[in-house]
């Protein structure tokens, strides 16, 4: 985790400093965001019991550093994240509260250059990373594919409106949740496939320097 907090230091370091050297083209966005999916199998779920579970729908909340390469388009380093529960129909993972983080590199393409407002597409990669108190944390790689809305405000503040698919990428047979009690190991879930889908609504204010 903290070497994952380094990287994202360096990059927001690296951005800032090419963004003063050649003007105001560096934006920062926050957002607030909506997200669903996430499903898992229960593992060794007893009988008469659900087999698999889902993370439940709930709020967020994400950063987002861009730096423009154009007028048309820009680099972004992107932090989204959530915490929740698992949905009540799977008695055997009990309270479990989840922490879904997103660290994402990538580019977006603006549209359509409107007086009230521009469309945008955003493409990214990096990490997502699911961690729960007493538990191991699991780190898979992941993509992600957005679109939405930029409404101005003045020449320098926008609000955003998008929505975002992330896709994290595991094997079949990953465990997640997994802890040891008297040198025994027990996990308590595990991936359906080879994929885990989410998807966000979200909405932001972004600030250009």
């Amino acid at each position: 985790m903290a070497s994952i907090a380094r990287l994202l230091l360096f990059c927001t370091l690296l951005i800032a400093c090419a963004a003063q050297a050649a003007g105001p083209q560096f934006e920062t966005t926050a957002f607030g965001a909506y997200r669903v999916g996430g499903e898992f199998d229960i593992d060794n779920a007893p009988l008469g019991t659900p087999a698999s579970a889902e993370l439940e729908d709930g709020g967020g909340w994400g950063v987002g550093l861009a730096l423009y390469r154009d007028p048309d388009s820009y680099y972004e380093l992107l932090y989204s994240r959530q915490e929740t529960g698992i949905d009540q129909n799977a008695p055997a993972v009990g309270s479990l509260q989840v922490t879904t983080e997103y660290y994402q590199l990538g580019g977006t393409l603006l549209f359509d250059p409107q007086p009230a407002f521009r469309t945008w597409l955003s493409l990214t990669v990096g990490l997502t990373r699911f961690t729960a108190d007493g538990f191991s944390a699991e780190s898979d790689f992941s993509a992600s594919l957005g679109t939405g809305l930029r409404i101005p405000l003045s020449e320098r503040m926008a609000v955003t409106l998008g929505l975002r698919g992330y896709v994290t990428f595991v094997d079949a047979d990953t465990r997640f949740f997994c802890s040891s009690i008297d040198g025994q190991g027990a996990c308590l879930l595990n991936a359906t496939g080879s994929t885990i889908f989410q998807a966000e609504a979200s909405a932001g204010i972004a600030v250009r320097f």
